[in-house]
């Protein structure tokens, strides 16, 4: 199957979302604490609500996941499920290092198949189609093709900025013979660099995070030719009841790197 309208429209929707994301990062705005003791601001809904507008109107069947709206679980019977996080990384728009995104991925059949990571403050935009690779659309409009390196020593592991674990830096030493740079940076942002090829790994420890904080990159890492595994070696599944990660995961660009 093609998806090449649902990319346009989540490119699309991304941009729209991206104008009222630097609205409020610009101008203030104010910080609630959800139920799960994280963040949340106008920003995120109103993105939320800019970008499940946009779709639904062009693509009114299928389903949505997002941080910010009750959850339908009618969406497990359904095929098609956008998957969305309108703002990526709350505490790095709070804290403003410009490091949050705004993220947009399709789900069919419990897999990704369509992938946007917009980087609202860098004007930058991240995407995939399954089986056509991954590109990066540049400020000035250009759009490359990305894909990973092949380092399998001299390696760069890229951290977050509020979120790593004790275990993380466990592994940082044990193959410090191989991870040699430790660089923070910012929700998918991380995961983006490596698909890019500017980094090699990522991990994630804890049972954290959601599905939406990682469909979009996903697809955008492995079309790059890189990885996103679970520890135990298998890909994360989308669309689930269960919307946790809870088993955590690599981000890599090569196999040989899958080191914990």
């Amino acid at each position: 199957m093609n998806f090449k309208k649902e990319l346009e429209a989540s490119i699309e929707a991304g941009k729209k979302a991206r104008l009222v994301a630097l609205k409020y990062y610009n101008e203030g705005y104010h910080v609630e604490i959800k139920n799960d003791n994280s963040p949340v601001t106008e920003a995120d809904k109103e993105c939320d609500k800019i970008i499940r507008e946009y779709l639904s109107n062009l693509f009114p069947t299928y389903s949505f996941l997002t941080e910010e709206s009750k959850d339908d679980l009618n969406r497990l019977n359904n095929d098609y499920c956008f998957i969305v996080d309108p703002i990526d990384g709350t505490e790095d728009f709070i804290h403003k290092d410009d490091e949050f995104t705004i993220n947009i991925a399709l789900c069919y059949k419990n897999e990704i198949v369509v992938g946007v990571v917009v980087s609202p403050v860098k004007n930058e935009i991240y995407y995939a189609l399954k089986g056509e690779g991954a590109y990066k659309i540049l400020s000035s409009g250009e759009v490359i093709k990305i894909k990973v390196n092949d380092k399998l020593d001299d390696l760069t592991v890229l951290k977050s900025r509020y979120h790593s674990k004790p275990k993380e830096f466990e592994i940082y030493n044990k193959y410090k013979d191989r991870i040699k740079h430790i660089v923070t940076a910012g929700s998918s942002l991380k995961a983006c660099l490596i698909a890019e090829g500017k980094a090699e790994l990522s991990y994630r420890v804890s049972d954290g995070t959601k599905e939406w904080d990682t469909a979009a990159f996903t697809i955008i890492v492995e079309e790059a030719g890189g990885h996103v595994l679970k520890y135990d070696g298998t890909r994360i599944k989308y669309n689930k009841k269960d919307v946790y990660n809870h088993d955590g995961y690599v981000v890599m660009n090569n196999l040989k790197n899958f080191i914990f």
